[in-house]
């Protein structure tokens, strides 16, 4: 009779009241082992004994950095969850990260041990459980972005064929695309937004993202897409050539008030265990754009989103979900497809042509 190995979950932190956190939460898992590490050359050294299957990393520490250690273990495509603090400089630093291959960020436990454990402890464990499973898929991922900063234009040749954002009003959206994002979404979205052309419908975005990184987010994905791209405010009207992505800790709806569409940005309680919920985003499209919506469910773990794209296929718009091959974690997708939400089950590297097809062609 084989025994499954156990996954072996590795907190790097200086801090030692957040070690001692980490080791209550997975030791008393029965699956998980963990080894903590107070800062990263000590790390290093004991992945040389025993690697890890999933890395907790802090990104503020003595003698080498987060990020640093990040990229000194790229090549061996461990997926890497960043245990944050919110504060300026950590927040771009943390943005960063998801781009050097980290799939998730969560909240550091500043509150006090009880409280983490009662909270927030049952999410971590199902995180790091969905990260520990998609090793093979950030492989990929690497490689992928290993390719495309080799072929990537340089600044001088970079060129963003619109005006910035507030420069000249844009025509408002008649179109919608409503698109939903949890764990490896920050890369998927890297990809999709960057294919979009700079005159694709209005975009509104949930990924699933703590309260503080999603205007640094959003402003990184402006920075490297030919629409725009920022952190939605109440009451922004939803334009063509641009995506607003939901603020962390708050739900984001649509609008309609006659011909044009506009954000509303609530607060509330949690809906399938999330706020931004991208349930409650797809509920609102439905309701306001109908056939002239068009959604689509990305990588993450749980269901959300699920019910939300079965009531916009049921009005009529189409529907897309990311394939598992594509995906860091098949959980929102498969979901999906599960309770017969999805039109079609595309490839990431497809998405973007598949949802403006879709929202070109003719509505009866």
């Amino acid at each position: 009779m084989s025994v499954t190995k156990p996954i072996r979950v590795m907190v790097v932190d200086d801090s030692a009241v957040v070690r001692q956190v980490m080791s209550a939460v997975f030791s008393r898992e029965p699956d998980m082992e963990v080894v903590v590490a107070q800062e990263p050359l000590i790390a290093l050294r004991k992945m040389n004994e025993a690697m890890p299957d999933v890395i907790l990393l802090d990104l503020q520490m003595p003698r080498m950095d987060g990020l640093t250690f990040l990229r000194r273990i790229r090549s061996h495509a461990i997926p890497v969850v960043i245990c944050s603090a919110f504060s300026g400089a950590n927040t771009q630093a943390a943005v960063r990260a998801l781009e050097y291959g980290a799939i998730d960020i969560v909240q550091k436990p500043e509150l006090g041990l009880k409280t983490f454990l009662d909270e927030s402890a049952a999410t971590l464990v199902e995180l790091v459980r969905a990260a520990a499973g998609s090793r093979a898929a950030v492989r990929r991922e690497t490689e992928d972005e290993d390719k495309r900063r080799a072929s990537a234009p340089t600044p001088d040749t970079l060129t963003r064929p619109r005006p910035r954002w507030g420069a000249t009003p844009a025509p408002s959206s008649d179109r919608i695309i409503a698109i939903g994002a949890s764990t490896g979404g920050t890369a998927a979205l890297h990809k999709l937004l960057g294919a979009m052309p700079s005159d694709c419908p209005g975009i509104v975005v949930v990924q699933h993202m703590p309260a503080g990184f999603t205007a640094a987010f959003a402003q990184r994905l402006d920075e490297t897409c030919r629409i725009e791209v920022r952190e939605a405010k109440d009451g922004d009207m939803i334009c063509s050539g641009t995506a607003l992505v939901a603020p962390g800790n708050h739900h984001l709806l649509v609008q309609r008030r006659g011909e044009a569409y506009y954000a509303q940005v609530r607060g509330g309680p949690t809906v399938s265990r999330h706020r931004p919920s991208v349930n409650v985003l797809f509920h609102s499209v439905a309701v306001a754009a109908g056939t002239k919506a068009v959604g689509a469910l990305l990588t993450g773990m749980g269901d959300d989103g699920a019910d939300g794209l079965l009531e916009l296929r049921n009005v009529g718009a189409p529907t897309f979900a990311q394939d598992e091959a594509s995906c860091v974690v098949y959980g929102m997708p498969k979901a999906a497809v599960a309770c017969g939400a999805v039109d079609g089950v595309t490839p990431l590297s497809r998405m973007s042509q598949a949802l403006i097809a879709a929202a070109q062609a003719p509505k009866h």
